[in-house]
């Protein structure tokens, strides 16, 4: 890391989360799933403490949709954290408006980290940056693939069409970490060419580069099913 450069982290907090989201307060909407309450807090101030937990790091921008009413008393009163209203249509989009508006410099490093994923522990969050920080591409947290893996082959009922080999694969985590500069090119390379963009990473993999894998946890699994909440609430009373 140069002198000049920093680190700032960057949660895409501006979906829904459908499969998991919750009654809102009043009744009128379902309540966004970074905002539903894990050990007696909202989702996203978990994952977003989480990164705070590493001082290296400059800021937390939380990228959340226009109009967003929760976001500000679900961070109520977390330093180092910045809220903006730049959500776009696809998470690609809503990392890109932020790369924006947070006036990051070419050299800064960036960290796009998953709002649901709230059980980031602090000592590997810093193997990632550890890692990256000495990388020319930067890199990814992920977890080598354990359990064998199954291609669907026919619907109704779905029906195995093939085994996939897992050796070699990796199921990718966040965060993701890399130059400021690099991931801006990255997306707008995606976008201009309409590639299916589901992480930074693979964003980044398209200009043809290979980030580095960094080895992840369990805890820091992606709450996404109603069942997850739970789940999750046991890692975190573990800490």
């Amino acid at each position: 890391m140069t002198p000049s450069s920093r680190l700032i982290a960057i949660v895409p907090a501006a979906g829904v989360g459908s499969r998991a989201a919750g009654p809102s307060p009043d009744g009128s909407a379902p309540l966004p799933k970074q905002y539903r309450k894990i050990a007696g807090q909202p989702m996203l101030r978990h994952a977003v403490r989480a990164l705070l937990a590493e001082e290296r790091i400059d800021r937390v921008v939380v990228a959340v949709a226009l109009g967003d009413r929760e976001a500000e008393s679900a961070l109520d009163g977390l330093a180092r954290v910045a809220c903006l209203p730049c959500g776009g249509a696809t998470r690609a989009q809503t990392v890109t408006n932020a790369l924006a508006r947070c006036e990051a410099q070419a050299d800064d490093w960036i960290l796009v980290h998953d709002a649901a994923r709230p059980g980031l522990p602090a000592i590997t969050l810093r193997a990632l940056i550890d890692a990256c920080l000495h990388d020319e591409v930067g890199g990814l947290l992920a977890l080598p693939v354990a359990d064998t893996i199954k291609a669907q082959g026919g619907d109704d009922p779905p029906r195995v069409g093939r085994t996939v080999a897992r050796d070699g694969l990796w199921q990718a985590q966040t965060p993701q970490m890399f130059r400021a500069g690099l991931l801006r090119k990255a997306l707008a390379h995606a976008e201009i060419r309409q590639l299916p963009v589901t992480d930074e990473a693979s964003a980044v993999e398209a200009l043809g580069l290979a980030p580095c894998l960094v080895p992840g946890t369990l805890s820091n699994f992606k709450v996404t099913w109603p069942e997850d909440f739970a789940l999750m609430e046991k890692f975190l009373d573990r800490t």
